[in-house]
């Protein structure tokens, strides 16, 4: 890998991994759902304008906007406003942490409805580990944790199955359309922010409090963390391959824990550090890349995209 992919490669994991700070401090004057719907908006007014300068097709099939409207809700309606209503109970590390399994998930999900996918020793022990890391951080020896509940905590983990659902429905039904991953990306946000713009007026009707500081940070989490991040992505996988690019993976907790020490003043418990290297150990091991040949597997290869699932990441 070259010097330039790398450092692209830690530009996208840190650009991913703030994203939880971000959900953190929009969460200060805005609702999960007005969160939500806030970085679908301007994820996809930033991808629909790099399609334009690019001038990539435009699909005009209505089966394949329904196809994409129906991926929407699995891949971006339900991690995005999980990981925001996560974001009101438990910790900005904590849910970097849980958002790094999702090529544990995905990889599930595959190995159980796709005849495809066979369950090596591996991919089996990298999945076994990453259960007990997601039990170490979870932490149910200390009871009731005000700073990070249960619940909150089985939101983000609900969040990185709903992104594993959307990679393998999107490798299934959106796979070999012949478009530009940027133009599928731009459709599913557009599909995902029509959705919540109809739900969120109806459901949430709290008082919008539109700070300085939570208007840069969904800037920063719809523009940044959504769109320019997907499109960096994008470059990367086309440069390195999809299974290198998947990489990015192992920054993202990295980052979203100590920016949440560093700037949220956010505890860091033992369990959090040694949870969170173990599910990092098991992703590498069910991807092949602690093996000699490091083999490229569908999963392993869509696994962290946060966006044609667009990750929040």
């Amino acid at each position: 890998m070259t010097r330039s992919a790398m450092l692209r490669l830690v530009i996208l994991g840190t650009v991913w991994g703030m994203s939880f700070l971000f959900i953190k401090v929009a969460l200060e004057g805005l609702t999960p759902l007005q969160v939500a719907l806030g970085r679908t908006l301007a994820g996809a007014a930033v991808v629909w304008l790099i399609v334009a300068v690019k001038r990539l097709p435009v699909p005009r099939d209505p089966s394949l906007w329904r196809r994409v409207a129906a991926l929407s809700l699995v891949a971006n309606v339900i991690p995005f406003y999980a990981f925001a209503w996560a974001g009101e109970r438990i910790s900005s590390g904590v849910a970097g942490v849980y958002n790094a399994t999702t090529p544990l998930m995905t990889l599930v999900i595959a190995i159980v409805f796709l005849p495809e996918e066979r369950p090596s020793r591996e991919r089996v022990v990298g999945l076994v580990l990453g259960f007990i890391g997601v039990v170490v951080v979870l932490g149910p020896w200390r009871g009731v944790d005000q700073a990070n509940s249960i619940t909150g905590q089985f939101a983000a983990l609900g969040a990185a199955v709903s992104y594993g659902i959307g990679f393998n429905v999107t490798r299934k039904k959106l796979a070999g359309t012949g478009l530009p991953p940027l133009v599928l990306a731009a459709c599913q946000l557009t599909a995902a922010a029509v959705v919540l713009g109809v739900i969120t007026p109806v459901v949430s009707r709290d008082p919008v409090e539109l700070t300085p500081r939570v208007v840069l940070s969904m800037l920063a989490l719809g523009g940044l963390g959504t769109g320019i991040a997907f499109a960096l992505y994008h470059g990367l996988i086309r440069d390195i391959g999809a299974t290198s690019a998947s990489m990015v993976t192992f920054v993202i907790p990295l980052v979203a824990v100590t920016l949440g020490v560093a700037v949220l003043d956010e505890p860091l418990g033992w369990n959090l550090f040694a949870g969170g290297a173990v599910v990092i150990i098991a992703v590498a091991l069910a991807e092949g890349r602690l093996h000699r040949r490091a083999p490229v597997t569908p999963s392993a290869s869509a696994a962290t995209t946060d966006v044609v699932t667009v990750p929040t990441r």
